[in-house]
């Protein structure tokens, strides 16, 4: 079963079903059109998950975070890393160590999810990166131009069959992965409204 399916199946046990739309994007500059996403995302009565880093993902939050009114929240999945992991797994541990990746969570993520997940950028796919996380969450992903690690979301969402969207100025017209690329705002809501509502 695709994770859309498996959601569609959990809907009809669970009551009030919270619907989340993902923002990938480059953790060191934000995308001119971040802030539009984010204000765009918070009128569909949604939450917003990011990386909780900087970047897009910082002002795609913090436009989602002021837009008035809004219904969703700000959540963050949260790069960590816990020195003696091997020890926890093991139930030997005497002192735990955890460290947050510098500069998360930003200004604007209302939930915090820390993890013990360390890796991103090339290595994005690898199970011990939250990447997983992000795309498995969404029931919907926007991808803003990025790097390694936008580029390994994009992957993942086309192999968990998550629907996923380019939006932004992608240098020469290169989306990853052949995803469809919204021309226009209007276009991002239409897709948008078309998988929140299934």
């Amino acid at each position: 079963m695709n994770v859309p399916e498996m959601k569609r199946r959990a809907s009809g046990i669970q009551r009030n079903r919270r619907r989340i739309v993902t923002v990938i994007g480059s953790g060191r500059s934000a995308d001119a059109h971040s802030a539009e996403v984010g204000r765009l995302i918070a009128t569909l009565g949604v939450d917003l998950l990011t990386g909780g880093g900087s970047g897009v993902m910082e002002a795609t939050s913090r436009a989602f975070f002021e837009t008035s009114p809004r219904q969703g929240i700000v959540i963050g999945v949260l790069p960590g890393k816990v020195r003696s992991l091997r020890e926890l797994e093991e139930r030997s541990a005497t002192d735990v160590a955890y460290e947050l990746a510098s500069g998360y969570p930003n200004a604007w993520v209302e939930l915090g999810i820390y993890t013990h997940l360390p890796d991103s950028g090339v290595e994005g796919t690898l199970g011990s990166s939250r990447n997983h996380i992000n795309v498995l969450s969404a029931d919907a992903v926007v991808a803003l131009p990025g790097r390694e690690g936008t580029e390994s979301e994009v992957w993942l969402a086309t192999q968990y069959n998550v629907p996923v969207i380019a939006y932004g100025a992608y240098r020469d017209n290169r989306v990853p992965h052949g995803i469809p690329h919204a021309p226009t705002l209007d276009a991002l809501r239409e897709f948008l409204v078309r998988h929140l509502t299934n």
